[in-house]
């Protein structure tokens, strides 16, 4: 593949990039949500965890904390005032923020869970770099030759010596 080509196909895949992270915000953030009051009881109590049980929504559990819970987000939803974040947020002044099993998608909480998605992209794309550079560095030196066949040789006896001793 020559330079230039490559300089033609790079459009190409930034296109896709861009066109896969915003199909993967959207998809993250939209939401149809419930349509009745009981799916928005049920929605809301599956985000939030037990106080007293481990590893369980307050949705799953029939714990009196739970139950004390449910029937807080239920009123909260009759009541019709509140939406569903002001009510998780309600909830989780009450009881603390780990008791939130999603965490929420914006501030302090959103940069937390977006660092490492970066971090690894930044990563990839720096090995993406540091690979082609290096391929480039090896083609710029040409085929290997007699003398570096024979200096690896030599090198490889060397370690069998070493390491049979």
């Amino acid at each position: 593949m020559t330079s230039r080509s490559r300089w033609k196909a790079w459009p190409s895949w930034a296109a896709m990039f861009v066109v896969l992270v915003a199909l993967l915000a959207v998809g993250s953030t939209r939401d149809s949500g419930p349509l009745n009051p009981g799916d928005r009881i049920d929605s809301i109590s599956r985000r939030v965890a037990c106080p007293v049980c481990d590893g369980e929504s307050v949705f799953e559990s029939r714990n009196p904390a739970s139950e004390a819970i449910r029937a807080e987000i239920r009123a909260s939803v009759y009541d019709g005032t509140a939406t569903d974040n002001e009510i998780l947020a309600s909830i989780a002044n009450s009881y603390g923020g780990k008791v939130l099993l999603v965490p929420s998608s914006s501030g302090f909480d959103a940069l937390i869970w977006a660092l490492p998605a970066a971090g690894l992209m930044v990563g990839l794309v720096g090995l993406w770099f540091a690979f082609r550079r290096w391929r480039e560095e090896a083609a710029a030196l040409g085929p290997p030759s007699t003398e570096d066949y024979s200096l690896v040789e030599q090198a490889r006896q060397a370690r069998s010596e070493h390491v049979c001793e």
